[in-house]
Parts: C-alpha cells; sequence; structure tokens
C-alpha cells in the first residue's frame, strides 16, 4: 500500500512538473506575440513553478499525515479483532477440551 501511494505522489509531482513546462511554454508564446516582455514572463514563471512546489509539498504533507492516521488506525483494529478472535478460540478449546474429558469420564 505505501508502496502505490509512492507511486501516486510521484505521478503528481510529473504532473505539476508537466503542468510548470505547459506554463512556460505558454508564457513563451506569449513574449513571442509581444503581449508580454521576457522579464515579466521570467518573474511569472518562476512564480509557478514555486507556487507549484508550495502546493506539491501541502499536498504531500497532508497525505503523508493521512497514510499515518490510516496505519495507526488499521494496526489499532486488527490487534482488536486479532484479540476477540484468540479469546474465541480459547474459550472453544476450553469448551472442546470439557467434552472431550466429559466422554472419557463416561
Amino acid at each position: 500500500m505505501i508502496e502505490s501511494l509512492r507511486k501516486t505522489i510521484i505521478a503528481g509531482l510529473g504532473a505539476a512538473a508537466i503542468s510548470t513546462d505547459k506554463a512556460f511554454d505558454n508564457l513563451e508564446d506569449l513574449v513571442k506575440q509581444g503581449k508580454i516582455n521576457a522579464t515579466d514572463a521570467r518573474a511569472a514563471a518562476e512564480r509557478i513553478a514555486k507556487e507549484g512546489r508550495r502546493e506539491f509539498d501541502k499536498a504531500s504533507a497532508k497525505v503523508s499525515d493521512k497514510v499515518r492516521e490510516f496505519v495507526a488506525y488499521t494496526d489499532g483494529e486488527y490487534k482488536k479483532r486479532l484479540d476477540a478472535l484468540e479469546r474465541r478460540v480459547g474459550t472453544l478449546e476450553t469448551k472442546s477440551a470439557k467434552k472431550v474429558r466429559h466422554r472419557k469420564a463416561a
């Protein structure tokens, strides 16, 4: 599960990089069309890249927190279920042993 989550995050990073590249391409087109100058395009590109990294870092942190919560929850739930099953098996073993002793005595 952790591995698939890691791959998802990496895919998200790749998507962010593609989006940033696309933004750079669009800004370059605007410069070629004379709608903005190269200095403004560079500043905008840096801003886009910085905001993309910040958003990715925030999303990564949230995902990491959720994974930790999920793992902690499932570990606790599995432990509870395992304890309950062990108690049931113990009870059944005790009942079975009593029946076997009762049959032998009879």
